[in-house]
């Protein structure tokens, strides 16, 4: 019984503790969202439309491929031929991409 007791005394002493020192990191997220809610809305800037070359690039072949760290003309226009045909690009789209990858 005496067991018991002390087993009994350990779980409540255990949540007591754990409760007390949850209490200070509640209290800074309170403040917070307090802090956070009482701040004027910043004004985000308008978006800047990428480079159709970056649209077509993103949209058909960041997919498979990272973004070209830079080519040479001849390299750029036999990857852009080749993605044309594998991708399906149409002659806009084509040019556009070349134009990305050989600025």
């Amino acid at each position: 019984m005496q067991r018991l007791k002390m087993k009994g005394l350990i779980l409540v002493l255990a949540i007591v503790v754990s409760t007390l020192s949850a209490l200070p990191v509640l209290a800074r997220t309170g403040e917070g969202a307090r802090q956070q809610d009482s701040a004027p809305p910043q004004k985000s800037a308008p978006p800047v439309s990428p480079d159709p070359g970056q649209q077509v690039f993103d949209q058909n072949c960041s997919r498979c491929h990272n973004p070209p760290e830079g080519f040479s003309p001849r390299i750029s226009n036999a990857v852009s031929l080749h993605m044309r045909v594998r991708a399906n690009l149409s002659a806009e789209d084509y040019k556009a991409l070349l134009h990305f990858l050989n600025p």
